[in-house]
Parts: structure tokens; sequence; C-alpha cells
């Protein structure tokens, strides 16, 4: 995407520079000068309907329809719905509520490469007369085996030479059903000997007697990937169809494909997909991680799938700033999960509405503060939006303030609660500890007692006394208890696979990536919070009401992410 220069230097009259190109925009910016397609552009999003999205697609996603939108074209969204046995209708579903999440609109222009089957079909029965396909009885292991290696030439199918009408016949009677799945294949007739293992003959049909989500039981011949994409691409008029790296290799045979057909000729481009620390953007192992039960669903919000990020509280405006902000290469390499972290921030320090909420209680009572006396103080939503403006929040003489913001014996460099010590009550008053009450049995505070100066109300001291600690809290009679859900990363390691040999990724699944805290309190205006509503608990990080298990008598948050001096604080504890 394209970033913001300035010139250098102070003097007066600087202009900002014209925005730098990626590589993938000095391409298409160069066709459309040179009237390559007319000028035209037109993208694709291709995904396969067999899984849920994850943060990878959502950068061919921002990238294909934000190329189009940027050169007054438009974007195709098209279901590489090509292999049945793994495809449903439910993730068709999930993928377009995921585009739309994002932001995108592709209008009217919805496709499946199952719309294509009769005209892939028709062209095939072309390349046959032509001699340039054939029918194969090897298995796929002898397939594999006669393919070759990098290093040695493949060598020939004994059935690559049979007449155009015996391969017409058979692949006529393949489409009939009258053999069995795996018993027969079309193959391109390329070059066995070529360097590039993708041009030695590749299969382009293979029996298949399944149910497919949209045509039903009228086919038992399904197109590989290989086959089908260029071809619906050039029915399409896609004019630039971009591709992640491992595709680039496939590109002569893309080509060769639409050249022995003579059609309309898209053009392909690679670009390097996305790789994120501490997790995993293979969809098989993404599928593993889901039926083995390692995590709760495609949507849970450990998992990198667009749905995940949004039931955890991320923003489509976090995640397209995040893939504006990585930009587009040629050549892979690996993202830390904090510059999707900090984007995220960004994004949420400036609409989120800070509240009160208090995740490991204790019970503080003021003791010179009125028996059965509430008021209200007054506090501000959000410091980095004037227009948010500002709530009540009850205040009385008993509360709750985090466990770990009192300590009997206080190290050195703790300035919170402690016996003697007086703290500021974010948006309230000074209190100073008097005493605490402990459990017999298990000798863990259970309630502190304190005082109160009446004369702080709102947090300042008129005789100018400063305070080093404040703390959040939230009156104890009228909050409200909620479920608390903290997440960690999905994996121990930045990269996933560094295991011991003979281990593989789920070794370094993180036992810790979930701690439920179920006795929360939380101030009385989250006690109508909606599903999806995102807040910043102060001192505490960004969270999100649960859109799948929160209900009004039983709210449930999840953390969407820690604020950045306590994500700090936990990687130096950690270390």
């Amino acid at each position: 995407m394209a970033k913001s220069n300035k010139e250098p230097g102070g003097n007066e009259g600087n202009t900002e520079a014209a925005p730098s190109l990626n590589f993938l925009q000095a391409i298409i910016e160069e066709d459309v000068k040179n009237k390559k397609f007319d000028g035209r552009v037109q993208t694709r999003f291709p995904p396969e309907p067999n899984g849920y999205l994850h943060i990878g697609h959502a950068k061919s996603i921002c990238l294909n329809f934000g190329l189009a939108a940027r050169y007054g074209g438009k974007c195709n969204l098209r279901f590489d719905d090509t292999n049945p046995t793994k495809e449903d209708v439910e993730y068709v579903d999930s993928i377009k509520e995921d585009v739309r999440w994002l932001g995108f609109d592709w209008e009217d222009r919805q496709f499946f490469a199952s719309d294509y089957f009769e005209q892939l079909y028709e062209w095939a029965v072309k390349l046959i007369k032509a001699g340039k396909a054939y029918v194969c009885d090897l298995t796929a292991d002898q397939i594999r085996e006669y393919r070759g290696t990098l290093t040695a030439p493949g060598k020939d199918s004994p059935y690559r030479h049979r007449t155009s009408a015996e391969n017409l016949d058979l692949f006529q009677r393949m489409r009939a059903g009258e053999f069995p799945d795996g018993s027969r294949t079309l193959r391109a007739k390329i070059d066995m000997a070529s360097p590039n293992l993708n041009m030695r003959d590749p299969v382009m049909y293979r029996i298949l007697h399944a149910e497919h989500h949209r045509t039903g039981n009228k086919w038992c011949v399904y197109a590989t990937y290989d086959w089908a994409h260029g071809q619906s691409d050039s029915v399409e008029k896609i004019t630039h169809s971009i591709c992640t790296l491992e595709f680039e290799n496939h590109r002569p045979l893309y080509d060769w494909y639409i050249e022995a057909l003579g059609i309309y000729h898209p053009q392909q481009i690679e670009f390097a997909r996305l790789n994120l620390t501490y997790t995993v953007l293979s969809k098989r192992r993404l599928i593993q991680l889901v039926t083995e039960g390692h995590v709760q669903g495609w949507s849970d919000p450990r998992m990198p799938t667009i749905s995940g990020f949004r039931r955890r509280g991320y923003t489509p405006e976090a995640i397209r700033s995040f893939c504006e902000r990585i930009g587009v290469s040629k050549f892979n390499g690996i993202i830390d999960m904090s510059w999707l972290e900090d984007s995220l921030r960004e994004d949420l320090n400036k609409r989120a509405p800070r509240v009160l909420a208090v995740l490991r209680p204790v019970r503080v009572v003021l003791d010179n503060y009125p028996e059965g006396q509430t008021e209200e103080l007054e506090a501000i939503n959000n410091p980095e939006d004037p227009a948010a403006g500002s709530r009540k929040v009850p205040f009385s003489r008993e509360l709750y303030i985090e466990q770990d913001d009192f300590r009997e014996d206080p190290p050195k460099d703790f300035f919170r609660l402690a016996p003697g010590r007086e703290v500021r009550l974010r948006w309230a008053y000074f209190i100073k500890c008097v005493s605490a009450v402990k459990d017999p049995m298990t000798g863990e505070v259970v309630e502190i007692h304190c005082t109160y100066d009446p004369a702080t109300r709102g947090g300042n001291a008129p005789d100018g006394r400063k305070v080093k600690g404040t703390i959040h809290w939230v009156s104890a009679p009228q909050s409200v208890v909620a479920e608390v859900r903290l997440y960690d990363h999905l994996f121990t390691k930045p990269d996933p696979d560094d295991v011991p040999e003979g281990s593989d990724y789920r070794a370094n699944l993180n036992p810790n990536s979930l701690t439920v805290l179920k006795s929360c309190r939380v101030e009385p205006s989250l006690g109508a919070a909606a599903p999806g509503s995102r807040y910043q608990f102060e001192r505490q990080g960004y969270f999100c009401v649960d859109a799948r298990d929160s209900k009004p008598q039983a709210l449930v948050f999840n953390r969407t992410v820690s604020l950045r001096d306590t994500w700090a604080k936990i990687e130096k504890k950690k270390k």
C-alpha cells in the first residue's frame, strides 16, 4: 500500500512528496498508462470455501479490493469450489460476512468456479481434440513417481500416446460416471522433461463421485485449481490476477493453458503472503486445531481467523490499517504480532469508551464514609475524544479494588495501597489504608479498611499534597458481576515450528492461552452493554462484550488487547 513521504528539511513551503508505489501499483499504473486491457483494472478475490478466512486472507482482500478502488476498477468475489468433499455452504456464508465486515463490497459480482464447469469441460475437450490433453490410468502415487524430481526428468505415462478419439471417448465416459474414483485422470500433454515440475503433464480433472454444494450430483469429474483458476479469470475478464508467492512456479502453466486455448489472457502477478509470529496460517493446521479441540471452533478469539478477531473485539479499521502498514513485498518474511496489536491499540484508543472494571476484586470499606450514602462522580468517557462526553459513576462506603493494588509489605517500587499509605481513586477521592482483615484459614486479605478525605473529591487535594499511586475501583453495591476471559498468544514461541525432532507445531500450544475470571466486577453502566461493544477497562486493557456467550444477566467480556505498558510488564516478568 502507498506510504506517505515528506520532504526533508524545515524550509517554509515544503510540500508532501507523492506517495511511493509498491511494485503492484507500479505495474498497474504502467498498464493503465499504456492502455493494456484498454486501461481497465479488474481484480478478484478467489477463496476456497473449505474453511474460514484468516488474517492472511484479510491482506489479500484489502489488496485486491483496494487496488480496484484506487484505479477506478472492480473486484469480483469468486469461490473456487472445485473440491466438493471439503466445501460447505457454511464456509461460503462466513467468507461473505468477513469480506463485508472488513468494509468491502463486490456488488453484483459474486461468482463460483462451478458457474463455469460446463465451459471448462468444453475447453478440456478442445485440448483433447488438439492433442494437448490425454486420459491417464496411472494412480496418484504412480503419477508422482513418473513425474521425476528437481534434478531428474520425468518419464512419459504409458497412456500418453492414446489417440484423440480414444481420449475423447474415455473423458466423456469419465463424466458419465462409468469409472470409480481415482481410476483415471485427464492430464495436459506438455513436457515431462521440463525443469518446472508443474509443467510435467499436470492433472486437469480427477474422478470424484461426491455431491457438490451447488451442482449436486451433476458432476463426477472435477477440475484442479490450476485448470480452473486461469480460465475462470479469463471468463471474468480479469486484468491482474494477484496471487501469493507460492503460485509463482505455477504461472507458466497458467499462461500455457490460456495460450493453448487461444482465449483472453489476464496477467498473473505474485506477492508474498502474510506470516505472523505466535500463530499458524495454514488452513490445514487451522482445521486441525478446530477438529482436535485445541480451540473452541473457528471463531475462538485465539484463532487468527477474521471471525475470531471480530469476536475478540478487533475492528475492521485496525486490520485494514495493519495491512496498509506492512505493505506489499515480493519476498517472504514474518511480521511480528505486535504490529497488528499496535494498529488495534491506535484505533481503539480513539474510539473505545473508558470504564471502571475490577478483575480480581478485594473489598474496601471506608470507615469514615456515611453508611447508606451513595454519590455520583463525574468520569470522562474518552480523553482522546472530547465529543464522547462524560458519565456518572456511583461511589459508596464499600468498594472493590484489584487484589494486586494492595500489599501488606510493599516492595520499594510499589506505589499503590499499603498500610499507612495514601492513594488516589480514579475520578474520586484520596484514601488511606488503616488495616486489613485476613481469612484465618488461608491468610489471604479479604477486606481492607481505609479512610477517605472528603476534601479531595475529583482526585485533587486542595492543600497541594501529592500521591504517587492512582488505582481504579467500583462501588460494591451497584457493581455488576461479569465473566472476563483473558487471552494470550495461542503458541508459546514466535515460530510454532521451532520444536524438537519428532514433534510438530502442536507441541508449542500455549496451555495458558485462555484464563477465565468468573467473579469480576464492572461499573453499572456496563449492565446493558450490547454484544460486540468495545471498551477500555482503565489500567487493564481493551475488552469486548462476547458476541456469542454474553447475556444481559450474565455478561462475558473478552480481552481484546492489553495496554502497551501492561504488556511490557508481562513480557518483563516472563523474562
